[in-house]
Formats: structure tokens, C-alpha cells, sequence
């Protein structure tokens, strides 16, 4: 093992860093990762069931190796930065191995900043804290709200639900020209937490730097599907969380530019921050250190690492198991009388495992309840955070709200027999109806009588 120097102290002298040797393991790339919780049985109306997980856009289970990951820095957990100790020094090694294990997930370049956050949602809000005074922010209203809302009212200028990519660049370009200031950031999805339609980054990107503009990619639904590439897209900031790229463990990242977020106020004021505080003043940290204060999350970054890792090794077996799912999905969709799947650019448009769908004639919340009460399976429904997207989508002719839809989503939680269990409770649901009695209440939909979800199960501490 070799020692470097800490680049963050709260007082005294710098603490060394331990960087511990990476195992050199031979994984086999072709073989899927696997998940906890993959032999999950749930009970339904009809007995105990494996559970089709089909939420993953929602949140993702750990990886097996993301566990494994955790239980080991859990040995030696200890401080990071601040201890001479033996157990603090191997923390603080693999915090800083954490952030250039996302570093090289995200293909940041060698100046970009990476700054572990809680959430995208808290990685925009530190972001938007960081702007420039006066920056104009572009925005489709295709965003999930973590997205849209964080930037302002009064410098956020919102762009319509595009029809085509021809029609989003149009937008965007105008409005770009007609907003000329002296700093701008557009702000993008990578794909789509409705419809998991996949934007082309690149051509965005390029729009706006070439009016000045910078762009900031929300990977949120794009980072345990496909590669992200801050450098090989020439995007100027990206977002992502752990808990949607199978780290559950309370940790997501920003990267990108450096400047300002070196010249932005610190993001949380306190130790870890600060250069020197004196009677004077306080002298704020550069780099990732200044947006980190207080004690980092380091089972996080070490969880969310490792997911990294392990998603980056296996990439080309993840993605073949994801495109024969959701094509086995969108195909059996397709073949139910009354089913509409949503989508912004049309069907045959590049999109990840993200399907949103209505039924003509049911209600999604049932919809929903009836999959997870009578066939085991888990999806989600509303208007997923979006809710711009979704009521156009759903608008009809006449201007009326449709409501809400249904949402199925793959990941390596998912199987072929949970995707053909879903196409044929849906058809069944259309032909038949459910097999259960469902009332309408004031919190939702009630079955009538008793639950089999409602069960006493031990608390896990």
C-alpha cells in the first residue's frame, strides 16, 4: 500500500491517505450481475408468488456485489479526512477510489469536478445554487420535476412538449436566440422517466455551445441502462443516482465544469468546506471539497462504486437482457385491445426499459393495485414527476385531461416470465375484468375484504 496526501482536513495537519491495491478479478462480462432480493415471493390473492419486479425506473435493488462491497468497508468504516488512524486512513482511500471509480463511469474529463450528492434531485439543487448571477436556464417541459423546478421561476425559460427532435432543436434554438445573456444552461433529460425515449445528447449539446450556451444531462434513467459520456457528448454537467443504478445506499453524483463550482457558494456550510476560519473570515474550499461539508456519505460512494463497476464490466450482457425484454414487452402491449403505450417522438423512436401505457376504460391506480394484489407483479402509476409530459401526452382532442397512466420498467430485477406474466394479467384485466371487488375510497382503491399485502412482517432492526 502507498500513501498520498489528504486533499481535505478540518484543522491540524494533513492526514495521509492509504490507497489500498485493487483485487484483480476476471469477471465473466457475458454473465449478468445479480440482485438482492432476486427470489422475492409476495403474496396475492391466490397465494404466495415470485414477484415481478417491473419498477425499477422508480428505484433499483442493490447488486449482490454492492452489498458485498458494503459489508467489507463496514469492517474498517471509519472518518474520512480527518483521522490518522489506521481504519480512517483505508476510509478515506476508498472514498477518494469511490469518486474516480463514478469519475470514469461518467467519462468526466480530467478538470471536471465530481461531487458526491443525496439524489439527482439534490445534484441539480446544488447545481442551481452554484449558477452564475443572472444565468437564463432552458428547459423542456418533458422533465421529471427534480429537473424542472430547481432553477427559478424568473430565469427558467420553459420550452413546450416537443412533437419531433426536428421540433425540440427548433425550440430550443429559438429560444436560445431569443435570450441572449452573458451565461445560459440548458437543461436535458438522457431518457425519458415516462416514456424512456432516449434524447440525442450530443446534438443538444452542440446546439448550445454553439450560441455559448452550456448543458447540464440528467442520466437519472439513462445510468443502469446505458453509458453515459460526459466528454465523448462534449455535455457540461451530469446528474445521476445511486439508487436508480442499483446502489440504494443514500448517494448520487454531479460532475462537470469546475469553475462554477469553485466560484458558487458552498452547497453545505461546515466542516470539510473550509480552507482556514478565522476571526477575519472563513476561506472556502475548492474542488469537490466544497460542496462536501460535513461527514460524507462514504458507505454511499463506496456502494454506488462499486455498482458502477460492476455495471461498466457487464454492460453489453445488460444491455442485450434489457432489449429482449422490452421487446417482449412492447410487443405483447401491442397485442392488447385498448392499450396505448405514451411516447414523445413516436413508437419506433430509440428508448431503455421505460414503458408508460393507459387502458381505455381503466383507471391506472386500479390498474396497478389489480397487478400487485392478484398477479404479484410491482409497477407504478400517477404522473411519475412529470407532470408537464404526462397531461400532454394524455390530452385528447377536445382539451380533457386523461389522467394518469401506468408505468412498467425493466432492469436486472426483471425476467421474461414477469413480462409475460404483466401482458397477460393486462389482457385478462381488459377481457375479464378483475377477479377481485374493488371500491373506489376516498385514499384510492380498496379491495374488499381482506388484503394479503396487510401482513405482519418482522422489522429488519
Amino acid at each position: 500500500m502507498s500513501v498520498l496526501p489528504s486533499t481535505s482536513v478540518c484543522g491540524g495537519s494533513p492526514a495521509p491517505v492509504v490507497r489500498a491495491r485493487a483485487l484483480h478479478v476476471v469477471p465473466d462480462a457475458a454473465a449478468l450481475p445479480t440482485v438482492v432480493g432476486a427470489g422475492l415471493r409476495v403474496p396475492t390473492l391466490h397465494g404466495d408468488t415470485a414477484y415481478a419486479n417491473l419498477d425499477h425506473a422508480a428505484s433499483t435493488p442493490a447488486l449482490e456485489t454492492v452489498r458485498a462491497a458494503v459489508d467489507r468497508a463496514l469492517e474498517t468504516y471509519s472518518s474520512v479526512h480527518r483521522g490518522a488512524g489506521f481504519a480512517s486512513r483505508l476510509t478515506s482511500a476508498w472514498y477518494e477510489q469511490a469518486r474516480a471509480e463514478v469519475a470514469a463511469f461518467v467519462g468526466a474529463r480530467d478538470d471536471d469536478s465530481v461531487i458526491f450528492t443525496r439524489t439527482t434531485t439534490d445534484s441539480w439543487a446544488l447545481l442551481s445554487k452554484a449558477l452564475p448571477s443572472r444565468t437564463t436556464v432552458f428547459v423542456f417541459g418533458t422533465e421529471h420535476h427534480s429537473t424542472l423546478l430547481p432553477w427559478g421561476r424568473f430565469r427558467t425559460v420553459r420550452l413546450p412538449v416537443p412533437q419531433t427532435v426536428e421540433d425540440a432543436h427548433a425550440l430550443l434554438e429559438d429560444a436560445l436566440a431569443d435570450h441572449p445573456s452573458r451565461h445560459r444552461l440548458v437543461v436535458l433529460t438522457a431518457a425519458s422517466n415516462v416514456t424512456g425515449e432516449v434524447w440525442p445528447v450530443e446534438r443538444f449539446a452542440a446546439l448550445a455551445h454553439d450560441h455559448g450556451a452550456r448543458i447540464a444531462v440528467d442520466a437519472a434513467q439513462l445510468s443502469a441502462h446505458r453509458r453515459i459520456d460526459l466528454a465523448g457528448w462534449d455535455a457540461d454537467y451530469v446528474a445521476f443516482s445511486g439508487h436508480k443504478t442499483y446502489a440504494p445506499y443514500g448517494a448520487g453524483v454531479l460532475a462537470g465544469r469546475s469553475d462554477w463550482l469553485d466560484a458558487g457558494n458552498p452547497y453545505l456550510l461546515g466542516g470539510g468546506a473550509t480552507r482556514s476560519v478565522t476571526e477575519e473570515g472563513t476561506t472556502w474550499a475548492t474542488g469537490p471539497a466544497r460542496h462536501e461539508g460535513g461527514s460524507p456519505n462514504v458507505i454511499g460512494a463506496i456502494a454506488l462504486a462499486a455498482a458502477c463497476a460492476t455495471v461498466s464490466r457487464h454492460r453489453e450482457a445488460i444491455e442485450a437482457h434489457e432489449t429482449q425484454l422490452l421487446e417482449r414487452l412492447t410487443a405483447g402491449l401491442d397485442g392488447v385491445p385498448g392499450v396505448e403505450v405514451l411516447s414523445i417522438f413516436g413508437e419506433d423512436h430509440d428508448r431503455v426499459g421505460v414503458v408508460a401505457f393507459t387502458i381505455d376504460g381503466w383507471d391506472s391506480s386500479l390498474v396497478s393495485q389489480v397487478l400487485s394484489v392478484e398477479h404479484g407483479i410491482g409497477v407504478r402509476d400517477g404522473k411519475f414527476c412529470a407532470h408537464l409530459l404526462v397531461d400532454e401526452l394524455l390530452e385528447d382532442p377536445w382539451g380533457e385531461r386523461s389522467g394518469t397512466a401506468v408505468r412498467a420498467s425493466i432492469g436486472l430485477g426483471s425476467t421474461l416470465e414477469g413480462v409475460d406474466r404483466l401482458v397477460s394479467a393486462v389482457a385478462g384485466l381488459v377481457e375479464h375484468g378483475p377477479t377481485a371487488s374493488w371500491t373506489l375510497t376516498d385514499s384510492g382503491w380498496a379491495l374488499d375484504g381482506a388484503d394479503p399485502r396487510d401482513v405482519e412482517v418482522e422489522r429488519p432492526w
